[in-house]
């Protein structure tokens, strides 16, 4: 038998980066089904809920015009650029995510890389760690 995950409203407004208001509003609409737990506290199936994720997530815009084959892609900003004569550390905040990349320095001053940068961190890679909570 499946284990199926129900996700109260609150953390599935903070999976999908929207006030609780806005989940709740979204099961109002029927936009979103919810169902109750045992103790009548509203839940979202947690295969509905990715899907809707899935479904209602906005493409990341395309700065840069093109093509590629690496489909995870995140906007952000930068917000550090540490450099020495060689390499840097480039930091960035993509939405909730904090993004850290090594680089050539070359590359930092080839991209005008610097704090308040708007710049796209396209992640391609054969390995992709996955943890889940305990």
């Amino acid at each position: 038998m499946l284990d199926v995950t129900q996700i109260r409203i609150r953390d599935a407004a903070r999976l999908l980066g929207v006030s609780d208001d806005t989940v709740r509003r979204w099961v109002d609409q029927g936009s979103l089904h919810a169902d109750k737990d045992e103790s009548g506290r509203k839940v979202v199936d947690g295969a509905a809920l990715a899907a809707f994720a899935r479904a209602n997530a906005p493409a990341a815009p395309d700065l840069i015009g093109a093509a590629s084959s690496a489909r995870n892609r995140l906007t952000g900003i930068v917000t550090d650029v540490v450099a020495d004569t060689v390499m840097a550390q480039v930091e960035m905040q993509c939405g909730p995510h904090r993004i850290v990349s090594l680089m050539s320095s070359e590359a930092v001053r080839e991209l005008g890389l610097e704090p308040g940068s708007v710049a796209v961190a396209v992640v391609k890679s054969t390995t992709v760690i996955v943890e889940t909570p305990s």
